[in-house]
Order: C-alpha cells, then sequence, then structure tokens
C-alpha cells in the first residue's frame, strides 16, 4: 500500500530488471564482459588521470579536461556497473529505496557533470584552433579550475531536487524497476500519484543543461570547421582536425544514446528491450571506450602507456615537449 492513515509509504525495495526475455542462465554468462567491462573502464580511467597527473608537462587544458571527464566516468562504472554484475551473477534483484534514489540522484548528476566537460572540452578546441595565439591567456590553471568547479556545481545542482520529487510520490504499483539500475524516468512510472512535477522539470533540466550543452559543442564545431576549411594548407587542415576526432567520438558515445533514451521515453508506452539497451549503451559504454579512444589518438598519452609497460619504461620519462595538440 502506497498510503497508511493517509500518512506517505514509501516501497522498503525496489526490483531491478536485467534484459528482457533472457532467462537466468544468459544473465549469469553475461555477467563476466559486464566484469570485463568494469575492469577494462577501472584500469583505463586510472591510468589516463595518473599518467597526467604524474606528467607535469601533461598539465594542460586539453589533459587536464581529460583528467575529468577520466574521473567522472570512473565514478559512474562504479556506480552502475557492480550492482548489475551482481544482478545478473547473482539474480539479486532487490535494492533499497533509499539506494535506488542515491543511485539515480548520482547517474543523473554525473550525466550532467560529463555534458558540462565535453562542452569544455570543445571549447577548448574551439581556441586552440581558431585563436591559437589567445589560448594560454584565456585558458590559464584558475580559469580550467573554475570551469571544472562550475561543471561539479551544476550537476548537483540541477539533479539535487530529484530525489525529493520522487519521495513525495506514492508507489501504489509493482516495485520492478524495467532497468538494471535505477533512473528517474523509469521510477515515476512506478508512481500512483500525479507526476506531472516529475515530467515537467525533468524535461526542463534535459533540455537545459545537456540540450543547451550540445547546442553550443555543435556551434563550436561548425566555427571550427570553418576556420580549418580556411586554412591554405590541406596537410595543415587535415592535421588541425585530426586532434578533435578523439573529442567528437567521446561526444557520439554520449550524447547518440543520451537523446534517443530520451525520446523513446518521452515517447511513452511500456518499456521495450530497446529502451534497457540503450540505456546499458548510454550508461555503460563511455567510460570503456573513452579511455581507448584517448589513449590511440592522444599521442603524449600513448607513448607514456608504452613507456610503462614496455622494458625499462619506469627509468624512461617522455620529453617535455609542447603537445602536438596546440602546434599549427
Amino acid at each position: 500500500m502506497a498510503f497508511s492513515n493517509g500518512t506517505l509509504v514509501h516501497p522498503a525495495y525496489f526490483l531491478l530488471v536485467g534484459i528482457p526475455g533472457v532467462g537466468p542462465d544468459v544473465h549469469f554468462w553475461l555477467a563476466f564482459p559486464l566484469c570485463f567491462m568494469y575492469a577494462l573502464a577501472t584500469l583505463g580511467n586510472l591510468t589516463i588521470i595518473l599518467i597526467i597527473r604524474m606528467e607535469r608537462h601533461l598539465h594542460q587544458p586539453m589533459y587536464l579536461f581529460l583528467a575529468m571527464l577520466s574521473t567522472i566516468d570512473l565514478v559512474l562504472s562504479s556506480v552502475t556497473m557492480p550492482k548489475m554484475t551482481i544482478l545478473f551473477l547473482m539474480g539479486i534483484q532487490e535494492i533499497e529505496f533509499s539506494v535506488c534514489l542515491a543511485q539515480m540522484f548520482l547517474i543523473h548528476a554525473l550525466s550532467a557533470m560529463e555534458s558540462a566537460v565535453l562542452l569544455a572540452m570543445a571549447f577548448d578546441r574551439f581556441v586552440a584552433i581558431c585563436h591559437p595565439l589567445r589560448h594560454a591567456s584565456v585558458l590559464t590553471g584558475p580559469t580550467v579550475a573554475k570551469i571544472g568547479l562550475a561543471a561539479l556545481t551544476r550537476g548537483f545542482v540541477f539533479f539535487f531536487p530529484l530525489p525529493f520529487i520522487l519521495k513525495r510520490l506514492s508507489y501504489c504499483r509493482t516495485h520492478t524497476v524495467t532497468h538494471s539500475f535505477c533512473l528517474h524516468q523509469d521510477m515515476m512510472k512506478l508512481s500512483c500519484t500525479d507526476t506531472t512535477i516529475n515530467v515537467v522539470y525533468g524535461l526542463f533540466i534535459i533540455l537545459s543543461v545537456m540540450g543547451v550543452d550540445s547546442l553550443f559543442i555543435g556551434f563550436s564545431y561548425i566555427l571550427i570547421l570553418r576556420a580549418v576549411l580556411e586554412l591554405s594548407s590541406q596537410g595543415a587542415a587535415l592535421k588541425a582536425f585530426n586532434t578533435c576526432i578523439s573529442h567528437l567520438c567521446a561526444v557520439l558515445v554520449f550524447y547518440v544514446p543520451l537523446i534517443g533514451l530520451s525520446v523513446v521515453h518521452r515517447l511513452g508506452g511500456p518499456t521495450t528491450l530497446l529502451h534497457v539497451v540503450m540505456a546499458n549503451i548510454y550508461l555503460l559504454l563511455p567510460p570503456v571506450v573513452n579511455p581507448i579512444v584517448y589513449g590511440a589518438k592522444t599521442k603524449e598519452i600513448r607513448s607514456r602507456v608504452v613507456h610503462m609497460f614496455s622494458q625499462g619504461g619506469r627509468r624512461k620519462r617522455i620529453s617535455p615537449k609542447r603537445p602536438e595538440y596546440y602546434q599549427r
């Protein structure tokens, strides 16, 4: 029951669902690639963070923003993947109501922070390519720190109300959450009371946070593309645009599943396998893919990783030269 003597009562726990239509045996075997993905995400993001921290010549805006992105991906994967692994491996579906609210808040807040960092990285590329002589004066160390703090604050402030507007609802329907983790859209569908505030506020924050960020990122790349096409040398144009490939991959991996997931949820109707797959891609893919893409495409990080794992790598250091990204 949702009410007892006029008092709002919440369920003690929700039940998580793995992949609809898939039996326990398949879930058991899916737990092993999920464990591998979590290990890969943890190792990859920790490696990038440690390399940037140890190498002082990498304390440039590009790499500092990358360290922020890796930190967010590391926390996001730790919030979602261990519980999913337990669900698939042991079939334990229960998640306490308060824990579900905390997981939901962290997922959405961290996603907003990642969106802000991707926007900051787009701005870094815009200044470096379109106004290279002003890059050092525009993106100073204190400015980068303020941008990081702003991303953290915005993610916290915008999504902090979500747990409270969910707690004001009564849950008298089934307590089964149709994903392997807790999302705001999924939880509010379980309520039997009016969810207008949740719908309006959820739409407001998705448009004012991720929507605005994606528009500014797109506008930045329009300006970057125009500046690249104006370069006299084709080789210089390709080299300049090549510095954006890693970031473009990270943007596509983050925003395409996010936009698709938001659209299918707003269309309503029962949750289908498409909803679940898109939600899993949205949360699980970026922490795994981003370190691989940046490690492969960023020469300084790739060289440092090779030195770390090569014979005598501990005794060798990369010469502190200016990163290729800022050369035109």
